[in-house]
């Protein structure tokens, strides 16, 4: 069973702008902060950004300013706006929640490319 749906990654230029959005299982979703996650290999996996229950959004300082999280509980969603994208955003980004699940797997994420 999926339990979590990245989607909106794609091909844009430097300076642009991408909408990403995520979709977890009711179950998954339900009280637990959520959070954005990017790897490009051989790289480990980061941390983005989180936000909780309540809303409360935290961000890993690089990210800060440049990328905007936010929830929907209506409809178990999370997004994040990235602005100013930069070649080294490349990567695939994936939603999960913080800490990681350690029971439901990670999705197939969304991958973003920025290049000119």
């Amino acid at each position: 069973q999926v339990q979590f749906m990245e989607s909106g990654g794609g091909l844009v230029q430097p300076g642009g702008s991408l909408r990403l959005s995520c979709t977890a299982s009711e179950m998954i979703f339900r009280g637990n902060t959520m959070a954005w996650y990017r790897e490009y290999p051989p790289y480990a996996r980061e941390h983005i950004a989180l936000i909780t229950s309540d809303g409360v959004a935290q961000y890993v300082y690089k990210f800060k300013g440049r990328f905007e999280i936010s929830r929907h509980n209506g409809n178990n969603t999370i997004t994040l706006q990235m602005n100013n994208l930069k070649p080294e955003d490349s990567a695939t980004y994936y939603c999960n929640t913080r800490p990681p699940s350690p029971t439901a797997p990670w999705g197939q994420g969304t991958q973003v490319t920025v290049a000119s």
